[in-house]
């Protein structure tokens, strides 16, 4: 199925020369050698390619709206250059398009059009004019009744009006050179030429004009495939920075995938330091004691570093989905982290020694932190190892809690009682006698 210009509902706004076509895809399953989606699109790409002229973008139903949402325009990514003279931006835009082309990972790159639509440009020579009588406002009239045409009178039919319009014949006004040839009345009752007192040619203007916050602008979009979004756009920028020069007044913006990835990072600068110190509170208020809050705060870089692990080895590229997973690691490692020492400092008020205090209460709330990190690992796995369409939001996701899920328990488990062992209350509380008794 395929559509052209924008859809009846309105909700897309765009124009004629957009044309969208709608493919219905057979189970993953069914495709031949097991391709998968990227190469699809690769093939794809391959047999329209050589159609000239056209810019094609490969995307999902849903996935399109939001991409479309995010970046205001075709595409996953736009760059969006801004400036006042429409010439300048395209000469500017496709400069940075070649540029972008070059990229290992930038895929289906291309300037949007705003140029291609024919205006007559009728530039009136006031020095010539004066010399005729003619006033400015005078040749526009002209040029207005012979070419756009004048209401005359208006037509009655019933109780409804038309205007009735007069103007040159269609051969007198088709052509520039025929448009020369309007004949100009002059106050003196003799008549002139337009082309006499006005220059007269076809230029190429603008049918489209996008604007934000007041400014024009033209956007180059793209799309990332192959490779990590991050460190693809720190390659675009450093080749655009060197490759193209601005003139005074125009600069662009980053918009789509890598804008809401940058905002989100910088939320995340925000959000992941505020929560540590909040579940450094949560802990204190627990343990009633800053010592074992920190003790089990010590095992979160461990579980980060299992996440980080999984990234690595399955080259999965650090994203927003990643961080997110990021905290679910720290919340079920805090979760663990909680549930050992606490049975640790119960098993210490007992009467025994301190050791196989520690000992015991290890032994018996091993079974529930291996349970609650098997659930949260084994939870992802299906996500992590899946390779149909539609995974690249909750694979990096996945795949952090997973790896997470492997090295906290390590940490919990082995690590969290040994430093119990170091920094016992008993240890602390004969400390204090033996200073009492100093005292004394």
């Amino acid at each position: 199925m395929s559509q052209t210009g924008r859809p009846d509902d309105g909700t897309d706004v765009t124009t004629f020369n957009n044309i969208e076509f709608m493919v219905s895809l057979k189970s993953p399953d069914a495709w031949p050698g097991k391709i998968k989606k990227d190469d699809l699109i690769k093939q794809m790409d391959g047999e329209l390619s050589k159609y000239p002229g056209i810019n094609f973008n490969f995307s999902q139903n849903i996935q399109d709206n939001v991409e479309e949402a995010m970046s205001g325009v075709k595409g996953e990514n736009s760059l969006k250059l801004f400036g006042d003279d429409i010439d300048v931006l395209v000469a500017k835009a496709a400069e940075i398009r070649d540029v972008m082309a070059r990229v290992p990972g930038i895929e289906d790159s291309g300037v949007l059009q705003e140029t291609g639509q024919p205006e007559l440009l009728v530039t009136i020579d006031r020095g010539a004019s004066a010399r005729y009588g003619l006033m400015a406002a005078d040749v526009n009239t002209a040029v207005q009744a012979a070419i756009g045409g004048v209401a005359a009178t208006q037509i009655l039919e019933q109780d409804r009006r038309f205007d009735f319009v007069v103007r040159y014949p269609a051969q007198d006004r088709e052509t520039p050179e025929a448009i020369r040839d309007i004949q100009l009345p002059t106050p003196d009752g003799g008549h002139v030429p337009l082309g006499q007192v006005a220059n007269i040619s076809l230029h190429e203007g603008a049918f489209m004009i996008y604007r934000e916050n007041g400014r024009r602008y033209i956007p180059i979009k793209f799309s990332v495939r192959g490779r990590d979004l991050a460190g693809t756009m720190n390659d675009v920028q450093g080749r655009i920075a060197q490759a193209v020069h601005l003139p005074e007044g125009y600069h662009y913006e980053w918009a789509g995938e890598y804008d809401s990835l940058k905002k989100e990072q910088r939320r995340l600068a925000v959000v992941v330091p505020v929560s540590l110190l909040i579940i450094v509170a949560l802990l204190f208020t627990a343990f009633n004691s800053l010592r074992d809050a920190l003790l089990v705060l010590v095992v979160l870089p461990f579980g980060l570093a299992g996440g980080l692990a999984s990234l690595f080895f399955t080259g999965t590229p650090f994203s927003i989905s990643a961080a997110v997973g990021m905290a679910s690691v720290i919340g079920v490692c805090t979760l663990g982290g909680v549930v050992m020492l606490s049975g640790i400092r119960r098993a210490e008020k007992k009467p025994e020694d301190s050791r196989d205090g520690i000992e015991r209460g290890a032994l018996a709330e091993m079974r529930p932190v291996l349970m609650a990190c098997a659930a949260a690992g084994l939870g992802l796995l299906p996500g992590a190892v899946s390779s149909g369409i539609g995974v690249q939001a909750q694979q990096p996701l996945a795949r952090v809690v997973v790896g997470g899920m492997v090295t906290s328990p390590l940490a919990i488990l082995f690590l969290l009682p040994i430093l119990a062992s170091f920094f016992s209350r008993e240890k602390e509380e004969s400390g204090a006698e033996a200073s009492g008794n100093l005292k004394h």
